[in-house]
């Protein structure tokens, strides 16, 4: 897949601003289902960030180039790791707006009322999302064990200042 980064300036302060270009191919899903109702593959991928994000770069659109079919997208690294005792107070409120957002985003992503009809009234829906998320921290844990394991004997590359 291309992906490019194209830096523009502004004419008269020379500010820069950055767009990312992806190639978008076929949905991961196509070979299952149906193909995409959409004709072009980045705007299935645009209209889905649409979709899901309540507010979406103004910058976002499609392309095709050679053939190729890309969406763009204004660029902004936000790959931002923070100190764990940094962020540690924080963590719960953190983790219960993250599951809003997802919980809204799936919300948007379909008929909101359709889904709860078809969930229902009764607690096996809301005992599966338990049982579920009790499975999903625990192999979260585990997951970090092996993690914190492998830090510790070195058997993999360990960035200065961590473990």
């Amino acid at each position: 897949m291309l992906v490019y980064l194209v830096l523009l300036e502004e004419r008269r302060t020379l500010d820069p601003f950055f767009l990312q270009i992806k190639q978008a191919g076929p949905s991961v899903y196509e070979k299952f289902l149906e193909p995409s109702r959409y004709p072009h593959h980045g705007q299935r991928v645009i209209k889905g960030q649409r979709m899901i994000q309540s507010a979406t770069d103004i910058f976002v659109g499609w392309t095709t180039n050679a053939g190729k079919d890309f969406y763009v997208r204004q660029f902004r690294d936000g790959k931002v790791i923070p100190k764990g005792e940094t962020i540690a107070d924080r963590l719960a409120n953190f983790t219960k707006a993250c599951g809003w957002v997802l919980a809204r985003a799936h919300a948007r992503s379909g008929d909101a009322a359709a889904i709860a009809d078809y969930l229902g009234k009764g607690e096996k829906v809301q005992d599966a999302f338990a049982a579920f998320a009790v499975a999903y921290a625990d192999q979260n844990e585990r997951d970090h064990a092996q993690l914190a394991a492998a830090v510790a004997d070195r058997s993999i590359p360990v960035a200065a200042g961590w473990g």
